[in-house]
């Protein structure tokens, strides 16, 4: 069993982590360091795990785990690196989006690999360091990568996501609480969000030129989930395209390509991605599914960790979808 600490335990990927470790076959949690609830029941901020685990939060790190996550708010990663030292065998798989890119990927001397699996599977297994990549990246990255290895995404290409409300983070904000959010829907950082750097790096690490990505990120009234579709011209067939992608994901262990139209609940409370295809009038519609807490975040943070140490990939991650 290796032994696993997690840093910002009190939100939801912390909370996620947990849940999935706890019953995870080959890994025990060491600890669960929080500033803000040190001293205090897991439990108290997690209630659903009442009865699973008697681990407290802790203000103390371990610094001799096997491996720790680090489920930070967004800047914070690089700051907490710099203030506390862990083993050199120590394994990091960071959550927040401080190595994701080119530019960020080195890190006190560490280089950290991008954590999408499908794509970067052995370089994965041979890394001590990941970034783990964005909820809506990961969505949307999958929904591309095929067309892009295949040169058939050099024109433009218009995606529209709509999110769950846990996407925001645990800390109520003024488009985030449930008076706010129950029966609404709006859209947020049109064209400009954070997430676009990452997605196209990995289109473009193919060689072929990809057309302009025009990106509209949507508020959905519930909790967990992402549905993305994008748009673009394409002159081959359905049939061809639905080739394409299932070539690309034919070794993938968590992403499948659909014969039917997908919906949320195939994928929330799972590690899996969900994908259909439609053309129309020389158009290619592709829709993507996940759960952005599990396969856009703690999910497939477990999923790298299971390559990095040689597990099974599936291992704690054989998670049951609610389908009604």
């Amino acid at each position: 069993m290796i032994k696993v600490g997690i840093i910002g335990g009190s939100g939801y990927t912390g909370g996620e982590l947990i849940r999935i470790l706890l019953n995870h076959p080959k890994a025990e949690i060491n600890f669960v360091y929080s500033t803000t609830r040190a001293g205090k029941a897991i439990s108290s901020a997690h209630p659903d795990v009442l009865g699973s685990t008697t681990l407290a939060f802790t203000g103390e790190v371990n610094p001799k785990v096997d491996v720790v996550f680090l489920c930070l708010g967004h800047g914070n990663s690089t700051t907490f690196l710099n203030e506390h030292t862990f083993s050199p065998a120590t394994k990091i798989i960071d959550l927040s989006n401080d190595f994701r890119l080119e530019q960020d990927a080195i890190f006190n001397e560490n280089e950290y690999v991008y954590g999408l699996p499908e794509t970067n599977k052995e370089s994965i297994k041979n890394s001590n360091f990941i970034a783990n990549p964005g909820c809506f990246a990961t969505a949307i990255q999958l929904a591309l990568l095929p067309l892009a290895k295949a040169g058939e995404l050099q024109n433009q290409v218009h995606i529209n996501a709509v999110t769950g409300s846990t996407g925001a983070g645990i800390k109520p904000s003024a488009t985030t609480h449930f008076s706010w959010r129950n029966n609404n829907a709006s859209w947020y950082k049109p064209f400009t969000h954070q997430h676009l750097g990452e997605i196209s790096e990995s289109l473009d690490s193919y060689g072929e030129t990809t057309g302009q990505l025009f990106f509209l990120p949507n508020r959905g009234n519930f909790a967990r989930g992402i549905l993305a579709t994008a748009y673009t011209e394409y002159n081959g067939t359905l049939e061809e395209a639905k080739a394409i992608f299932k070539t690309f994901y034919a070794d993938a262990l968590f992403t499948h390509i659909s014969e039917e139209p997908i919906h949320l609940k195939q994928v929330v409370n799972t590690n899996q991605c969900h994908i259909h295809l439609h053309k129309h009038h020389g158009i290619l519609l592709i829709t993507s599914a996940i759960d952005n807490l599990l396969k856009g975040a703690s999910g497939q943070a477990v999923q790298n960790m299971n390559l990095m140490f040689g597990f099974d990939e599936s291992d704690g991650l054989k998670l049951k979808a609610g389908a009604f």
